[in-house]
């Protein structure tokens, strides 16, 4: 799910903090359309890598069980300066496409991530590290609805994410 959004975030696990409970593992399938087009983040457990960072998007171009990744994030506000982080990460094979991988600093670091949970219509997607130390909430626009939001936060909660941050996107 966002991923990430996934760079910065995967940025934040490189210098992470002490850990919370393990996240329980993915069951639920995940299309492979989730690793194309371009995702917004909503929310994220607070994390260092993130600090300032505000209209988070990560893009997703898809080459079979491959990827690449363009993570944007604005620092300071939505229209603040771009700091761009490109990589490419790798579906784990075996799975139902609910985990994935993430190169960094050339290749030296990996970091697995998973999907937790998605909307039916795959509007939005909880994307997690596997040791519980943080979760993001994506969706597919800016913005969702209010209903469908408080759904989405609520399951982001009953995992066991309590704190979290709510990024600004531009209205």
């Amino acid at each position: 799910m966002r991923f990430s959004l996934i760079v910065l975030p995967a940025l934040a696990v490189l210098v992470a903090g002490s850990a919370w409970a393990a996240a329980k593992p993915p069951t639920k399938p995940v299309p492979a359309a989730f690793f194309s087009g371009r995702w917004y983040e909503i929310a994220r457990t607070p994390n260092s890598g993130q600090r300032n960072c505000q209209a988070p998007t990560t893009s997703f171009t898809a080459q079979g069980m491959n990827f690449r990744v363009r993570q944007v994030c604005h620092r300071g506000s939505p229209r603040g300066a771009e700091k761009v982080f490109s990589t490419k990460g790798r579906i784990l094979p075996g799975g139902q496409n609910n985990r994935f991988t993430m190169s960094f600093l050339g290749g030296l670091k990996k970091q697995e991530y998973w999907i937790l949970d998605s909307a039916a219509d795959d509007s939005w997607g909880i994307m997690a590290t596997p040791g519980g130390n943080y979760v993001w909430l994506l969706s597919r626009t800016p913005d969702l609805p209010a209903a469908t939001k408080a759904v989405a936060i609520e399951r982001v909660k009953a995992l066991g994410y309590q704190k979290l941050e709510y990024p600004e996107h531009p209205a």
